[in-house]
């Protein structure tokens, strides 16, 4: 919420404004980048698939905006109070029109909106003087600024809820990787080997904490470890019949650099969830899988004599022993091609299980193999992702769960020895990022609905924290009002916005800075490009 568009050109309000429009085309430039290189590498077909979804992306993303400042809007409208402008967008009008006294307005900047109401906590040293100068107008009463202020995070929240009514009908997709406990690959040399966690074992607990899936926040594998600060933690596994109890000395990530300008390590323990099958999609021509007779659709179940529960474990073998022959159990889909005919349908029949030995090769692009990637590899490029089940969460529960999420980030950030820290978060650019990244995928919009769902509930909640520059200061500085019977002097605020403000757009362009790195790798700059082995005289 917004008491004017900024008048002063060396203002903070102005130099609030310019970061503000700065951080938005900034997140478009990255966004951009990602749909031409998309275009570029994956063809026409692509770029125009990235478009569209470029476009869902902003729409989604100003709903959310948009509904937030209407409740700002109707609340001062029924509260009587003197609205200068309800602006749609940001920038230089492209349209605008007075009704009632009220300025309606199309800007140019796609990103959100504001409403100019002179009668809130005066906020002239941050956003510059208001068109309707307050001396003109009666001064509005502590609960009505609370009402107008509170009304903003009341709207998001309510359409947080229309949001978890739509996904109650439609459904949230959630893939195996998501919901299994099971782990499927323990990295060498990392804790969790060292400790004897084992592929196949199902956690329990961690940290005296129930585990309800893997992925995720909350009571997930990942999230617990994540946000563990004791030095060691016990984890609770069942291995067969049998419950045990093993204690981890969690570790900040070794495997990967972590320059000043990357994000800050976070804890780990080197395990990966199990998957439902090992399926083959897609072999690398003249690569040592396709030599041996291995095929899209085969599915694997075991490796070196022991059960293999995620496709990460061959990378894992590769690492410590980059040149020795893999033994799989392979079983073959029937009839031969039945798995490319059905264009990835993995339910398929399948033969009894044979034996396949595979010698990993170096391959000839890139050279060398990046260090964090194992020096050969088998050609194996990409695996059948699996069923993802829809499940209907009720309104209730998505809510819950998000204020959860929400609550959850907080305490992690201001808990001791903690490893979460502010660079881990995201930003607006970030937050289109992630709607980019689900609408591009299988089942794009119900993720998108179910984010949205977390998103509005993080937006109402964050707003309402007591800073002068938001909506819960706006509510604290009314309840001092009316407490004091007077507002606080202009002495005192005027420096105390300045300072908030100055801290707030600083942060702002400081998590944009890791979000678009983030938009860099999501359109794969500076990745490898695609393995390649050297052609074979008498490959398939």
């Amino acid at each position: 919420m917004n008491s004017s568009l900024p008048s002063a050109p060396e203002s903070p309000a102005h130099q609030s404004e310019r970061s503000s429009n700065f951080s938005f085309w900034i997140g478009m430039s990255a966004v951009l980048v990602i749909l031409i290189v998309l275009g570029f590498r994956n063809g026409f077909e692509s770029l125009c698939f990235s478009l569209i979804t470029f476009f869902e992306v902003i729409l989604l993303f100003n709903i959310l905006i948009i509904v937030h400042e209407l409740g700002h809007f109707l609340a001062a409208k029924w509260c009587g109070l003197q609205i200068d402008k309800f602006a749609i967008w940001f920038g230089k009008p492209l349209w605008s029109k007075k009704i009632d006294g009220v300025e309606y307005i199309l800007g140019s900047i796609p990103g959100g909106g504001y409403v100019a109401l002179p009668q809130m906590a005066p906020m002239e040293a941050i956003e510059g003087k208001t068109e309707t100068p307050r001396e003109e107008l009666p001064a509005a009463s502590p609960w009505q600024k609370i009402i107008v202020a509170f009304a903003g995070p009341l709207f998001s929240f309510g359409l947080a809820l229309l949001f978890a009514c739509i996904v109650w009908v439609v459904g949230k997709p959630v893939a195996y990787t998501e919901s299994t406990t099971v782990i499927g690959m323990v990295q060498p040399n990392y804790p969790a080997e060292k400790a004897g966690l084992k592929p196949g074992d199902k956690i329990i607990s961690i940290d005296g904490h129930k585990i309800t899936r893997f992925m995720g926040m909350g009571n997930s594998v990942i999230w617990r470890i994540l946000t563990s600060t004791d030095d060691t933690i016990p984890v609770v596994v069942q291995r067969g019949d049998e419950i045990k109890t093993i204690t981890v000395a969690p570790q900040k990530d070794v495997e990967h650099d972590h320059a000043w300008y990357q994000r800050s390590a976070t804890r780990k323990i080197g395990i990966g969830p199990a998957w439902e099958s090992l399926i083959i999609k897609k072999i690398l021509p003249d690569s040592p899988a396709q030599v041996a007779g291995l095929k899209p659709g085969d599915k694997i179940t075991a490796m070196n004599g022991q059960p293999i529960y995620a496709g990460f474990a061959i990378d894992g073998l590769l690492k410590e022993h980059p040149n020795v022959p893999i033994q799989f159990e392979v079983m073959k889909a029937e009839p031969e091609g039945a798995y490319e005919k059905s264009k990835g349908n993995a339910k398929l029949t399948y033969d009894p299980p044979r034996s396949i030995t595979v010698v990993p090769e170096i391959p000839i692009s890139p050279s060398p193999m990046p260090k964090d990637l194992p020096p050969t590899d088998i050609g194996i490029d990409e695996w059948d992702p699996g069923q993802v089940n829809i499940i209907y969460p009720t309104p209730f529960e998505q809510v819950r769960d998000s204020v959860q999420a929400v609550t959850g980030t907080i305490s992690a950030l201001f808990t001791p020895r903690s490893n979460v820290g502010p660079s881990l978060l995201s930003g607006p650019v970030g937050i289109m990022n992630l709607f980019f990244a689900v609408l591009s995928s299988e089942h794009g919009w119900q993720y998108a609905l179910w984010l949205a769902v977390l998103i509005n509930v993080n937006l109402a909640m964050l707003n309402l924290l007591p800073l002068p520059v938001l909506d819960g200061g706006h509510i604290a500085l009314s309840i001092i009002e009316w407490i004091r019977h007077r507002p606080l002097s202009m002495h005192i605020l005027e420096p105390l916005q300045t300072a908030c403000a100055l801290a707030l757009i600083g942060y702002m362009a400081f998590i944009t800075f890791f979000d678009v790195q983030d938009s860099g790798k999501m359109a794969g700059i500076g990745s490898i490009g695609e393995i390649k082995f050297a052609p074979k005289p008498n490959s398939p």
